[in-house]
């Protein structure tokens, strides 16, 4: 495993913990889809009625020109909403769902005790597509 396969499990070990922690429920996580993979599906609970949030996380080290979240560009989105889409369909779910990001900071290079975490829900709210 890669350094940065290392950082990326490590972070989504973080957002499925803080998931968790919201009382939410983990449905799936590297979820494998027929053309791609998701990172975390989760039943967020707390949403009446419950909804499904497709989590994508993203992590960079403190410093880097781009923050988590500015990583992701119209293509990444618009893959995103497709294997999302499949997700859904492939469960036959008919209630809500959403696209969520969790970006993860390392604040310190090579310590992973020290991190910052931002989450941003429904990230394609307005958008037609």
């Amino acid at each position: 495993m890669t350094q940065a396969q290392s950082l990326g499990k490590f972070a989504e070990d973080i957002a499925a913990e803080y998931l968790i922690s919201l009382g939410w429920k983990i449905l799936a996580r590297n979820c494998k889809l027929q053309h791609g993979e998701l990172d975390i599906i989760a039943l967020d609970t707390e949403a009446k009625p419950e909804e499904i949030a497709v989590i994508e996380v993203r992590c960079r080290t403190f410093g880097k020109i781009q923050s988590p979240f500015d990583s992701i560009g119209p293509r990444k989105l618009n893959t995103l909403i497709k294997y999302s889409r499949e997700f859904i369909n492939k469960i036959e779910w008919e209630g809500f769902w959403r696209i969520d990001i969790i970006g993860i900071t390392m604040k310190e290079k090579n310590d992973l005790q020290s991190w910052e975490l931002e989450h941003i829900r429904d990230i394609t709210a307005g958008m037609n597509f």
